[in-house]
């Protein structure tokens, strides 16, 4: 076995990619994330090394009491992926958005990923090993029109994977962003409230074409997988613009 793996988010998109292909590595994967139906059908599908967990990190309880839920047989969790994120609300002008919707991408996207970095990271480094890996964006290095909470939140998620690394330097402890560009999953239609009708238009109107999630578990397999003296400090991901991308 090559580890015990915690992915957050894991019930659709980037998320369940990366849950199957760390499976598929040797890991065995606790699938976390809302949506415990869907965490459910994936386990079943993959087989007895996955296993849903239910997990809402914008909640602190939920967050706080992680630990305390994994089975004792999974409890010293070598690799963390936090990929739990969204944009509900987003692609409008700052002023005319929500306010309310502003605040839960920040909630999710950044206070999420500390608040489940801060439940598992002191067994990490109480074992003297571990890796963190924070699904960034390509967003947290230049912002665009209509993006402003979203960009804000993986500008922090860039900032905060930064630091982190240097805070855990030297403990066994690696810390690593990876950084999408387009993937087409179901985040646009979330980000709409469900028209995919939308979504659809969006990914397809992309000039350099959009990524697959499977794209972005491939590079997280290959992070985590790399000798315990090697960082992959951080990994920008981008459609080619080839046909079929």
């Amino acid at each position: 076995m090559a580890g015990i793996a915690l992915v957050t988010g894991a019930s659709s998109g980037i998320g369940a990619a990366t849950a199957e292909a760390l499976v598929d590595a040797g890991y065995q994967v606790i699938a976390a994330g809302r949506r415990v139906d869907r965490l459910a059908e994936l386990a079943d599908r993959v087989g007895p090394a996955m296993h849903p967990l239910r997990l809402d990190v914008g909640e602190s309880s939920s967050a706080a009491t992680l630990v305390d839920r994994l089975p004792p047989e999974l409890g010293a969790v070598d690799v963390l992926i936090n990929n739990a994120g969204h944009d509900v609300g987003g692609r409008r002008r700052f002023d005319e958005g929500d306010l309310a919707d502003w605040e839960a991408i920040i909630d999710t996207n950044v206070l999420g990923l500390m608040r489940v970095t801060h439940a598992i990271l002191p067994g990490m480094l109480a074992r003297k090993r571990g890796h963190v890996v924070n699904v960034g964006s390509v967003v947290g290095r230049l912002g665009y029109a209509g993006g402003t909470a979203y960009a804000a939140s993986k500008f922090a998620v860039r900032g905060f994977t930064e630091s982190l690394r240097k805070d855990c330097r030297g403990t066994g402890v690696r810390v690593s962003e990876v950084a999408p560009g387009l993937v087409r999953t179901g985040f646009a239609a979330a980000r709409w409230h469900g028209d995919a009708d939308k979504a659809k238009a969006f990914y397809d109107g992309a000039k350099d074409g959009a990524l697959a999630p499977e794209d972005i578990a491939r590079v997280i397999v290959f992070v985590v997988t790399q000798p315990a003296g090697v960082t992959v400090s951080e990994i920008a991901v981008e459609p080619s613009g080839e046909p079929g991308a």
